[in-house]
């Protein structure tokens, strides 16, 4: 999964990049997309930083943009208010569609864009009654569409608790609560000591994990 705000790059690049990583890895990419956060690193970087109001417009817009190059009959122009493409080439096509996945939480915008575009959400395990209530929203969102919300995989990624590996068990057992919610996958990052050790440290996790739901 190649993962990115939407600001780092233009739409129509990284639609490309991502078919090429799709037909290197036959056909196994997927596309992690968000409206952007870390304003810090946009200002060191020389990144343009826009309002939050216009990063959710081009969240949409590349979202759209990513939907259109990746369909081997429109190839046509595309008019939105931040990008305009006049022609939405890619070729070679993916050889999948690659899957979407949508991060954040908000209620208005990014969960209603996620039933919209997405294949995937990507939510905090901030609690299990907040998560519960996001997907509840998320099946609103997909009602008013005419959509079906059993099309849309619910992740987490894990920030309370950390999966810190002298506390496994307390964190299989926080994640079976989410697993019964119908979260499909959980996203870990290393949480102390090097990435190597601290893999090692969880892989019992990961088939404690693939048990739950």
């Amino acid at each position: 999964m190649l993962v990115t705000g939407v600001t780092y790059r233009h739409p129509g690049l990284l639609a490309k990049i991502v078919t090429t990583l799709d037909v290197l890895s036959g056909g196994r990419a997927a596309l992690g997309l968000g409206a952007a956060w870390y304003e810090r690193e946009h200002r060191g970087l020389g990144v343009p930083f826009p309002p939050l109001a216009e990063r959710f417009e081009r969240l949409e817009e590349t979202l759209q943009i990513c939907a259109q190059m990746w369909d081997p009959d429109n190839d046509g122009p595309f008019k939105g208010t931040h990008y305009q493409l006049a022609e939405t080439l890619c070729r070679p096509q993916p050889l999948q569609r690659p899957r979407v996945l949508i991060g954040g939480g908000g209620e208005r915008k990014t969960l209603r864009l996620v039933a919209r575009y997405g294949d995937a959400c990507n939510l905090f395990t901030t609690s299990v009654e907040d998560v519960a209530r996001k997907i509840e929203v998320l099946r609103r969102h997909c009602d008013d569409l005419g959509r079906d919300h059993t099309e849309i995989d619910v992740t987490v990624t894990a920030a309370f608790p950390r999966p810190e590996p002298d506390r496994r068990d307390e964190f299989i057992s926080a994640m079976d609560d989410y697993a019964r919610l119908g979260v499909h996958t959980v996203i870990v990052t290393p949480t102390s000591g090097t990435p190597a050790a601290w893999i090692d440290a969880m892989a019992p996790a990961v088939r404690q994990l693939a048990e739950l739901g």
